[in-house]
């Protein structure tokens, strides 16, 4: 069995700086491993060490190479900056035309332009994607936000990598999905032709997600909201609760919180950890430079305020499921610091202020019905909303453990369930006949 997974990444200076995406790729590998153990792993990526550091057990496949094949503008680059809208865009679609219908040609055009410029380091990550993806038996995309306004630019690199591998025949799944909210209309365009062809995909919960893809022509029959990949290895650490107060907030692009809310949280955060005696524990997600939750942690709770180092030494999922284990309650705006803490058992007052966010924890609440809290920070009483959540979670986390894990338990199994079927159903005969017929390039 031969494997590609594309993660929810496009952007080589922030993979592996997520520790969210990095529990969600070891948990999709590790299962991959479990149903097929002698399979070949190759996951998309530009930092192989960074893949042997998180998942030894994977094999890396140059993301260039991929781009070079499936991006719209590679065969004239920079020069779609100075031609008219209409005209780029044409030239876009034709790019994909030649993709898909005549290979060969586009492999002798790329070749040959990326062998002139950057004497043939792009041209064999080229070669080497190709060769993997002609003996690739199914593309799996593991979990992610991605398909929502604020990642378009993934979004477009993602559904151009499925429509090369289906137009081939070889299937793909999609695993853990965060979908929406989308309205970017070269996307949802790209989105309604790729999307209804893939085999299954399963949704992490974003609330809207499984409307936005029965809008998109995907059958509700491929779709299972199944919750995070990331929460088996949270309800697997699950140990006795906590007395501490775990901290963080998301400060991005797509995440516009202001300086004043910054301080208006830690300015409550520190009161209330001071009225009931306990620590504040930095629980960073992201640390680069579009979304660098540990400096937004410092800015809010000088080091003095924190119990821990600020959050330096907490650069892998086990670490900062680890560092989460402590907490009585956790106070966040990343999804997955609300993810690492619920799959435990622990209560979640989350923090949000874009309508990205607000669906992503309101996802998190239908999935545990219970223990997750959301407060707009752009509501002029949030400050009060939120000293109200924090005392409300905080007396009630001790009843909320049981039911919060039994709801993790229940979507770990679903998940792991997902898995499974995908292994039926690749390993069925219609799609026994679709593996023979890869296109040769």
């Amino acid at each position: 069995m031969r494997v590609i997974v594309a993660t929810g990444l496009n952007d080589r200076d922030a993979e592996y700086k997520n520790m969210g995406d990095v529990a969600m790729l070891q948990v999709a590998v590790a299962r991959l491993l479990k149903l097929w153990p002698d399979a070949r792993i190759e996951v998309l990526t530009d930092s192989p060490a960074g893949l042997a550091r998180y998942c030894p057990g994977a094999i890396p496949l140059s993301r260039i190479g991929c781009r070079s094949w499936v991006d719209d503008r590679i065969v004239l680059g920079r020069l779609h900056e100075f031609l008219p809208a209409g005209i780029s865009n044409a030239l876009s679609r034709l790019k994909r035309s030649v993709r898909l219908r005549w290979p060969a040609l586009l492999r002798f055009v790329l070749e040959r332009r990326l062998g002139l410029r950057d004497g043939g380091g792009r041209r064999g990550s080229l070669r080497t994607f190709l060769e993997s993806l002609r003996t690739a038996d199914v593309l799996v995309v593991s979990g992610s936000g991605g398909f929502a306004d604020s990642c378009r630019a993934w979004n477009l690199f993602i559904l151009n990598a499925m429509e090369t591998a289906l137009y081939q025949n070889i299937p793909v799944v999609m695993f853990g999905q965060g979908m929406g909210p989308l309205s970017d209309a070269d996307v949802l365009v790209r989105a309604r032709k790729v999307l209804p062809q893939v085999t299954l995909i399963t949704l992490r919960g974003s609330r809207g997600g499984a409307s936005l893809l029965e809008t998109l022509g995907v059958s509700p029959a491929k779709v299972l909201t199944t919750g995070d990949e990331a929460t088996e290895l949270a309800y697997a650490a699950a140990r006795a609760p906590g007395t501490e107060i775990g901290v963080n907030l998301r400060v991005a692009a797509y995440s516009p919180v202001s300086g004043d809310a910054v301080a208006m949280v830690g300015r409550i955060l520190r009161e209330f950890a001071r009225q009931q005696g306990v620590s504040l524990l930095p629980v960073p997600i992201a640390f680069h430079d579009c979304a660098n939750d540990r400096e937004t942690i410092q800015q809010m709770l000088p080091e003095s305020d924190q119990a821990s180092d600020g959050a330096d030494s907490l650069d892998s999922p086990a670490m900062l499921i680890e560092q989460v284990a402590g907490c009585r309650i956790v106070v966040t705006g990343a999804y997955h610091a609300a993810v690492f803490a619920l799959g435990q058992g622990i209560p979640v007052v989350c923090l949000a202020n874009s309508e990205y966010y607000v669906a992503k924890f309101q996802g998190l609440a239908d999935l545990y019905e219970t223990g997750c809290t959301t407060i707009q920070l752009d509501q002029p009483d949030a400050g009060e909303r939120l000293a109200h959540a924090l005392g409300r979670t905080w007396n009630a986390a001790d009843t909320l453990r049981a039911p919060l894990l039994l709801s993790a338990a229940r979507q770990v199994n679903q998940s792991r369930e997902a898995y499974q079927k995908i292994r039926e159903l690749l390993d069925g005969p219609a799609m026994g006949i679709q593996k023979e017929a890869h296109l040769v390039y």
